[in-house]
């Protein structure tokens, strides 16, 4: 594939068994007047001006109708590879809603040549792991695998197309119903509002419309699910002529051709049933619906207008209509229900298409014990003032400013290009359409919006949905009827005890190849480190770059060293409602002229405050360097320090604050962190409390900013499409401004403490699951055994599907959607922490088995797991640079502990040292389940007194 040519190219090498469908192209995207076209100048001289970006692609078709596209990308030696059927939830039946998730599940599992759980095992070995997601229109699988285990993905992912169905057993299909019901659970029925998108759906879409239902599916279907329905859809959606699959990478075409022919080809096509044509999406009237949400602390409003399917000719206006209405200060929603009738702190709005419908909705969560009634007035104010205002074309450029570089930003990685390029592939039927399809968000004009609100939106029947705290229905909008909701309940032995037993001899597909036989890895990448640039700046300021130059873009983070390590013990939320403060304009632009200088530049700047940091980061085009930069130094160094916009400011934080209250994984995060930091302040929510942040005031933020910022606390981290010296150039006003100064004193780091050991418990009434954390104070992350003790930990729950505490709570038990451990050290001693969320009647069961399992991880590992984690370390270096993100990662490791440029290749090292006696003395020391706090986030009533069988003492109830 030629990097350079727009005209189709010769395709040499053909296997006999594929037809061609279209030449290799160079994909020179030309993207409208807000973008430099390659060769112009830059407008500052940053970058290289270059405002294009070549997506170079071969498609074809395999004789069984498999679509097959490939990608180069040299930029790292890695390879992505997607695997998409045409086929999501759209495609189910009613009664059997949520099977196509369903089956997404199963396809990870097993096959017959790769074995139960050998997918995982095989991903661990190659450095990385595999992941799938279900839309309502299609169903993906993908792995980024260095490029020397690409034909060992192909080769599994063949497995899967072709020899997959006759693996799955009964036990296999109710264990997985059990894991799919959890992530129900835990993404729905256990967080405030789960239950709206089901609620809008069931209102909006006619009877007989496949998107009237969830994705996720409802309970009961999943129940009725039967293994003749997993045959049934298996023959009928997942042949491979139903299929796309994308190699993106660091790629030999000719090879990867032979060995996609020589895995996939055989596989036989079979029929795909033809889909029904969708009912119409008309609303004969408007239909308002409320619902008491058991978990809400705050009224919201949505609104929900049909919309149209993607691609549709206006899909682009409704999607920029969206932004220009709410996305921005200088929005009517905004002006008019954040800033005059003080409702909500934000309001927010998008257009959905997808491939058969659109839904455009607009959503206000209001403050505490606000009518909704008065938002909808206000709601309709903002409508009126867009018909009587209209759009400006400075409003426009802005928001497209902002697609422009999100457009950027999705191509930032093999996968981000692999997803790209399926996506339009499948419903588009062109993997180039992604330069038509931005050209015509761009050619969005103003006309374009009032003709598409009008259309839609204006007089039209809508859905208006209320959701309220449980037991204050009066706050729900007039003439609301209460909606629908299945809310589980919690019941001791609901569920048969899950056995995965062995599943035996099954019938093995014929194969013209000896699939049983692993390919071998290619020729290994070398890794070389990127070249970093490190400077200290006059003021003391640390200066780190990394200059990479395959996209026009730049991402950049400043570093403070402080956030609520610097807050008064007394007045804790200071550092973070200055970070809230700090974007509410300047010294010399109101909050409406500083958003709009950083978005017309086609940049983002967020500044937020941490427990132990203080940050400004943000992205932007690379053209816009400098000027981007000088706003930065304008934020930092010039606050407004508005009463008006700090009052603002403080109802969103207190806002934040009340819906952590309803969140029982927040809950979760903030009592583990009280107990595992007793009285250091660690232990605070950085936002603060209620009470606290009711007392602060400006001069505290003025007292704070001038005490805690300083640049001798700071690291600049830039890794982007810039030259050390222009970045230099364009710091040098900040550097000549920011006067070093004496630096506060921080508080001692924490001490470890085994005083809160033992069993805890935060009441949510009627949870249907239990969210756990389970730890303790462990290390920092310069001790020299940190590095160490993650290694060992590796195995037991930081090694994804591959883990043991995900594969016994998961795999073999059904217990848990998802279940993690790892250490989480700074340069202050972080925890060694268990997270997972579990079905509620089987708390005390996931208890003992988390026990057995980090109790016992030591004397239970083996040359094999050494083996398998030295694989997986050494190998997924190839992964470590890839991205901007992944770049500023590495700058950040380095400035704040001392690391080398190529700690990622020192800790494969590290762990190529490490012997099996090495592992078990690390547990010995570091997993030591009596020295840990085990919190339970759940239903007391039902659950409380049976975890006291752990054995861990008695329970300590904490309030909510």
């Amino acid at each position: 594939m030629s990097p350079v040519s727009i005209l189709p190219a010769p395709v040499g090498g053909m296997t006999p068994r594929i037809r061609r469908l279209a030449a290799p192209l160079a994909l020179i995207l030309a993207l409208g007047p807000l973008l430099v076209l390659a060769g112009c100048e830059p407008e500052d001289g940053n970058g290289s001006g270059e405002a294009s970006i070549e997506l170079p692609f071969e498609r074809y078709e395999l004789d069984n109708g498999m679509q097959v596209v490939l990608h180069v990308d040299r930029s790292d030696p890695v390879a992505a590879v997607a695997l998409t059927y045409h086929v999501g939830s759209a495609r189910e039946v009613e009664g059997r809603t949520g099977f196509a998730h369903l089956f997404e599940h199963l396809f990870f599992l097993d096959s017959e040549n790769l074995g139960p759980g050998g997918l995982d095992r095989l991903m661990t070995r190659v450095g990385s792991s595999t992941n799938g997601s279900t839309n309502r229109d299609r169903t993906n699988y993908f792995e980024v695998v260095p490029r020397d285990a690409l034909e060992k993905t192909l080769w599994a992912e063949s497995d899967k197309v072709g020899f997959f169905i006759n693996t799955v057993t009964e036990d296999v299909l109710a264990k997985e119903k059990q894991v799919v019901k959890n992530e129900k659970r835990q993404g729905v029925d256990n967080q405030p509002y789960g239950h709206l998108n089901y609620v809008v759906d069931r209102a909006l879409y006619p009877e007989g419309h496949p998107y009237r239902w969830q994705v996720i599916g409802s309970l009961e279907d999943l129940d009725a699910a039967t293994l003749d329905d997993v045959h049934t859809f298996h023959e009928q959606w997942y042949g491979p002529n139903n299929a796309t699959l994308v190699v993106a990478g660091d790629i030999d075409v000719a090879q990867t051709r032979e060995w996609i022919e020589r895995y996939f080809a055989e596989i036989p096509a079979r029929p795909t049933p033809e889909s029904p044509e969708p009912p119409e999406v008309r609303l004969e009237e408007t239909v308002r619906l409320m619902h008491e949400d058991r978990l809400a602390q705050l009224p919201q409003l949505t609104l929900a207008w049909p919309g149209v399917p993607q691609y549709h000719p206006d899909s682009y206006a409704l999607g920029i209509l969206a932004r220009v209405l709410t996305d921005g200060r200088r929005t009517p929603f905004h002006q008019v229900i954040v800033e005059e009738e003080g409702l909500a702190p934000g309001v927010s709005a998008g257009h959905g298409a997808q491939e058969l419908a659109g839904r455009f909705q607009l959503q206000v969560r209001a403050y505490a014990d606000r009518e909704l009634d008065e938002v909808m007035e206000a709601i309709e104010s903002a409508f009126a003032r867009f018909e009587s205002e209209g759009v400006s074309e400075r409003e426009l450029t802005r928001v497209k400013a902002g697609i422009e570089r999100s457009f950027y930003q999705s191509f930032s990685s093999v996968l981000g290009k692999a997803f790209q390029l399926a996506q339009y592939t499948i419903f588009a039927d062109d993997p180039g359409y992604v330069s038509e399809d931005l050209e015509r968000t761009l050619a969005v004009t103003t006309d374009d919006l009032v003709r598409v609100y009008e259309t839609y939106l204006k007089d039209q029947p809508h859905v208006a949905v209320s959701f309220v705290p449980r037991g204050r229905g009066e706050l729900a909008l007039s003439g609301s009827s209460v909606a629908e909701v299945v809310e589980e309940p919690i019941v001791e032995g609901a569920e048969e005890p899950i056995e995965v037993r062995d599943r035996g001899d099954i019938p093995r597909t014929p194969s013209a190849i000896d699939r049983s036989v692993e390919p071998p890895f290619g020729d290994p990448p070398v890794l070389n480190p990127p070249r970093v640039e490190v400077d200290t700046l006059a003021n003391g300021l640390a200066l780190y770059i990394i200059e990479d130059d395959e996209l026009p873009l730049v991402q950049f983070n400043l570093r403070m060293e402080g956030g609520l390590l610097l807050d008064d013990p007394d007045r804790i939320g200071v550092a973070n409602l200055l970070a809230e403060t700090l974007t509410e304009g300047t010294a010399n632009r109101t909050p409406e002229e500083l958003e709009e200088a950083i978005e017309l530049l086609g940049a983002t700047l967020n500044v937020n405050a941490g427990r132990e940091s203080f940050s400004i980061s943000g992205t932007t085009l690379a053209r816009n360097l400098r000027p981007t930069l000088e706003l930065v130094e304008e934020v930092l160094l010039e606050p407004r320090f508005d009463p008006e916009r700090f009052e603002i400011a403080r109802m969103r934080v207190q806002t934040r604050i009340q819906q952590r209250a309803g969140n029982p994984n927040a809950l979760a995060d903030d009592t583990f962190a009280s107990l595992l930091h007793g009285d250091h302040i660690l232990a605070r929510d950085p936002q603060g409390s209620l009470a606290s942040i009711e007392a602060i005031t400006l001069d505290d933020l003025r007292e704070y900013h001038g005490r805690a910022l300083r640049p001798g606390l700071a690291a600049f981290h830039l890794a982007g499409d810039a030259r050390p010296d222009q970045v230099r150039d364009a710091l040098a006003g900040l550097v000549e401004r920011w006067e070093p100064g004496d630096l506060p004193d921080f508080p001692p780091p924490p001490e470890a403490s085994d005083r809160e050991a033992g069993l805890h418990f935060v009441d949510v009434p009627g949870a249907p699951q239990s969210v756990l954390r389970i730890g303790y104070l462990a290390m920092p992350r310069s001790h020299p055994d940190f590095w160490p003790a993650t290694v060992t930990n590796f195995r037991l729950g930081g090694g994804g599907f591959a883990s043991e505490l995900t594969q016994v709570l998961r795999e073999q038990r059904g217990y848990t959607y998802g279940i993690s451990s790892g250490f989480r050290g700074t340069t202050r001693p972080g925890p060694f922490q268990v997270s997972s969320a579990v079905r509620a009647n089987v708390t005390l069961e996931s208890l003992e088995l988390i026990l057995d399992l980090v109790g016992n991880h030591g004397t239970r590992f083996t040359e094999e797991d050494l083996e398998a984690t030295r694989n997986f370390y050494l190998r997924n270096n190839a992964m470590a640079f890839e991205t901007l993100g992944d770049k500023i990662g590495l700058l950040a490791e380095m400035s704040a502990y001392g690391f080398p440029a190529d700690i990622a290749l020192r800790r494969a090292d590290e762990a190529e040292a490490l012997t099996v006696d090495d592992i078990r003395a690390l547990a010995d020391r570091y997993l030591d389940p009596e020295r840990m706090i085990w919190l339970v986030v759940g239903d007391a009533a039902s659950q409380a007194g049976r975890v006291d069988a752990l054995g861990l003492g008695e329970v300590t109830l904490h309030p909510r």
